[in-house]
C-alpha cells in the first residue's frame, strides 16, 4: 500500500467514525425524546401542569428555542460536556411538548408516520452521503422554504385553515427531505475537513452539532407526515 492510499484510508476511517458518532448522538436524542413524550402522555398530573397552563407550555417552547440557538451558535465556545448536557436536556424538553401527539392522534397513526419518516430519512441521508453532486447551492432555497413554513404556520394560528395546514405540511415534507440530504452532505464535508490532530472534545462538539441538525430534520419531517397521514382521535 503506497503512502497516498494509506492516507486516504486513514481519512476514510476518521470520516466514518465521525459520521457514526453523529448518528449515535442523534439516535440517543430521538430515544430520549420518545421516552419523555411517552412518559408525559401517560402521566395525567404532568399533562395538567404542562398543557393546563399556557405559561408553562410556551415557557417550554421558548426554552427549547433558546437551547437550539445556544447550541448552534456557541457550541465551540463551551466544553464538550456542556454541549452534550444541553443536547440531552433539549431532547427531554422536546419530548414533554411532543407528548401532545399521543393525545391528538391514534397510536397506530403515530407508528405508521414514524416508520414512513424513518424510511424516508434513511433514504435521503444515504443519498446526501453518497452523491457526488454538490448540494450547497440548495441551502439558500431550502432555508427560504423553511422560513416560509414558519411564517405560514404562525399566520395560520389565527385563521385555523385546514387547507393551508395541509399545503404547509406537503411543502414541509419536501423542505425537510431536502434538508436531510443537505445536512448529511455538510456533516460529511465537516468530517473530511477536520485536521488529523483535532482533539476529542472538538470532535464531540462537532458530532453534537451535526446530531442536532439531523435530529431537527427528523422530528420536523415526522410532524409534517403525521399531520398528513394522521386522523384525529374522536
Amino acid at each position: 500500500m503506497d503512502a497516498l492510499t494509506l492516507q486516504r484510508a486513514q481519512v476514510q476511517v476518521r470520516v466514518n467514525a465521525f459520521v457514526r458518532s453523529v448518528y449515535n448522538w442523534m439516535a440517543i436524542g430521538l430515544g430520549l425524546t420518545g421516552l419523555s413524550a411517552f412518559y408525559v402522555a401517560n402521566s395525567p398530573e404532568i399533562q395538567s401542569v404542562i398543557f393546563g397552563s399556557g405559561i408553562v407550555f410556551f415557557g417550554l417552547i421558548i426554552g427549547q428555542l433558546a437551547l437550539v440557538f445556544t447550541i448552534s451558535s456557541r457550541i465551540y465556545r463551551m466544553q464538550a460536556s456542556t454541549a452534550t448536557a444541553l443536547f440531552i436536556l433539549y431532547s427531554l424538553l422536546n419530548g414533554t411538548t411532543l407528548s401532545a401527539i399521543f393525545l391528538a392522534y391514534a397510536r397506530s397513526t403515530i407508528t405508521n408516520a414514524f416508520f414512513v419518516c424513518a424510511a424516508t430519512f434513511v433514504a435521503c441521508s444515504v443519498y446526501g452521503y453518497t452523491t457526488r453532486r454538490d448540494l450547497t447551492s440548495f441551502g439558500g432555497f431550502l432555508m427560504m422554504g423553511l422560513f416560509g413554513i414558519v411564517i405560514a404556520s404562525l399566520v395560520n394560528l389565527f385563521f385555523q385553515s385546514n387547507a393551508v395546514s395541509m399545503v404547509v405540511s406537503y411543502i414541509g415534507v419536501l423542505v425537510f427531505i431536502g434538508l436531510t440530504a443537505y445536512d448529511t452532505q455538510a456533516i460529511k464535508n465537516m468530517a473530511l475537513t477536520q485536521p488529523a490532530d483535532i482533539d476529542a472534545g472538538a470532535v464531540r462538539k462537532g458530532a453534537i452539532l451535526g446530531a442536532l441538525k439531523l435530529y431537527l430534520d427528523f422530528i420536523n419531517l415526522f410532524l409534517m407526515l403525521l399531520r398528513i397521514f394522521g386522523s384525529n382521535r374522536e
